[in-house]
């Protein structure tokens, strides 16, 4: 993990800096296993940390942060032009809290549904891959 990175996880609270090292890892691991995606490139945009599929150009960003105006509220967030929450929604309708076409919300002190959320991961992972695959 690059310095500044790791600069912004030690300023996050304990509960919520724990959730989103554990969603870190989540990410990380989900791309190591998904076909076609390859190594991530950990970035900050925006302050946040950022996971970018820049080698295998096979999904959109994937950012994590907690939620300002809720302290013990972190949350996953897409690119808001694609339809990945959109199909979220749709394939997990109960499952999680939206935040609008952006991402999903999450609770410190709640368990994480891990199928459903390795499963949205995994979309935004190869989203641009698939779309490709659609074309041809």
């Amino acid at each position: 993990m690059l310095k500044e990175i790791e600069a912004v996880f030690e300023r996050y609270p304990d509960p919520v800096k724990a959730r989103l090292l554990a969603l870190r890892s989540l990410v990380l691991d989900t791309a190591a296993s998904t076909e076609g995606v390859g190594e991530l490139e950990e970035t900050l945009r925006w302050g946040q940390p950022t996971y970018l599929t820049t080698r295998s150009k096979s999904g959109t960003m994937i950012r994590i942060d907690r939620v300002k105006s809720a302290p013990n509220r972190y949350g996953l967030f897409v690119h808001c032009q694609t339809s990945l929450v959109e199909t979220f929604k749709d394939q997990y309708p109960g499952e999680f809290v939206y935040d609008g076409n952006r991402g999903l919300l999450f609770e410190a002190d709640e368990k994480l549904p891990m199928a459903a959320l390795r499963h949205c991961i995994r979309l935004a992972l190869t989203y641009r891959l698939r779309k490709r695959r659609s074309k041809s």
